[in-house]
């Protein structure tokens, strides 16, 4: 029997990039306390920039080295379009 770890957070924006660092640094910490598994990541009300997706972006690459895969939730419509422009559809589920 497999079982699988889910946990929650929310990113809050806007988010500017010098605020990526803290945001990763914080995100790994967590991961690393709680092991393998699924995180959910609220962005409802997040900017659909650049800096946001490549926050995202660095958030999902910091939970694979853990074992861990994010999954977004409440993306608005103009979020969800960006990510796919910018060729990351795949990378979030």
């Amino acid at each position: 029997m497999v079982t699988i770890r889910m946990a929650a957070f929310s990113v809050r924006g806007p988010i500017e990039r010098g605020d990526l660092p803290g945001l990763c640094g914080r995100i790994c910490e967590v991961l690393a306390e709680r092991g393998p598994g699924e995180l959910r990541c609220e962005v409802a009300g997040v900017e659909p920039d650049a800096v946001t997706v490549d926050a995202l972006a660095r958030l999902q690459l910091a939970a694979q080295r853990h074992g861990c895969r994010i999954r977004l939730a409440g993306a608005s419509a103009a979020l969800e379009e960006l990510v796919e422009l910018m060729g990351l559809k795949n990378v979030f589920a």
